[in-house]
């Protein structure tokens, strides 16, 4: 993902910052609890193709920007 787009995007419910999670397949919201799927490099920011984050992914520190 690029990460001058990263830098721009935010959860479209929350209006927070996303980070990509360690594999490079979702962006995620820890303010919603959320996270996006990222389809053939580009992210689908609908929240209806959103899933919800576990209670240890919440936790979860590691993800990166």
């Amino acid at each position: 993902m690029n990460k001058s787009l990263l830098d721009i995007l935010v959860c479209p419910i929350t209006k927070s910052s996303l980070t990509l999670n360690k594999e490079g397949t979702e962006l995620i919201s820890k303010m919603g609890g959320i996270a996006y799927p990222i389809r053939d490099g580009i992210p689908v920011l609908l929240e209806t193709e959103a899933r919800t984050l576990t209670a240890d992914e919440r936790l979860d520190s590691g993800s990166k920007k």
